[in-house]
């Protein structure tokens, strides 16, 4: 006879474990990722707040001590954009395809992941840290920020009436990376730098409305 209560132990045991909180841009990236790939996973929520990030037992997973990681059997991985890929390539071909078969089409998608990582999360994290310090808008460095970012997202308007997505003619990771920070932005007075971007601002509409990333959202506090 099967026995059920077997086979859901081992179950639960082999699932995917995501340590973060709801509240970490990147730990939401990579639900974002679990999410649109439908596969079944664990949340452990991390109390930062506690110091839980910076025990022996966390930096076991993460030795810099920063969120996500993430655990598969005896994988652990660390760093969101290393896990989405690592997400795409492990369950190709189940929920959606996030990255491109063909080898030229996947160098473009790289470049646009590139460009994220590098171009605009950096000053996306700073805005976060001057709105999280009261400082938004309060000073120089503040608008040097905001400046960068504008003008990242004048070279994506520019992509973008090429193309559909950033990575191509379908969504990949190199639009999933975004969606925190333009999840973000939405939120504060930078949704007005999408008034005169009309494809950002339709690109950005259709990346939130995606129904991984609205459960995500839907647990966000901001």
């Amino acid at each position: 006879m099967i026995c059920f209560k077997h086979i859901l132990h081992h179950y639960n045991n082999m699932a995917l474990k995501l340590y973060g909180t709801v509240a970490s841009d990147a730990t939401q990236r990579v639900q974002a990722c679990l999410y649109e790939k439908e596969v079944h996973f664990e949340f452990i929520t991390v109390n930062t707040a506690a110091g839980e990030h910076k025990t022996p037992r966390f930096l076991a997973r993460n030795p810099f001590g920063e969120l996500p990681a993430l655990e598969d059997g005896d994988v652990i991985l660390f760093e969101s954009r290393a896990i989405t890929e690592y997400l795409a390539n492990k369950y190709d071909g189940k929920g959606t395809d996030l990255i491109m078969k063909d080898p030229i089409k996947l160098a473009i998608q790289t470049v646009w992941m590139d460009t994220e990582n590098q171009r605009f999360d950096q000053p996306f994290s700073k805005l976060i840290e001057a709105a999280i310090e009261g400082n938004e808008g309060g000073n120089k460095d503040v608008r040097d920020y905001e400046r960068k970012l504008e003008s990242v997202l004048d070279v994506y308007e520019q992509r973008l009436k090429e193309s559909k997505y950033l990575g191509g003619d379908s969504f990949t990771l190199a639009d999933l990376h975004h969606l925190p920070g333009m999840h973000y932005l939405r939120s504060t007075k930078a949704k007005g730098w999408f008034q005169g971007r009309p494809h950002v601002r339709a690109w950005a509409a259709d990346i939130l409305s995606r129904p991984a990333w609205v459960k995500v959202a839907a647990m966000s506090p901001w």
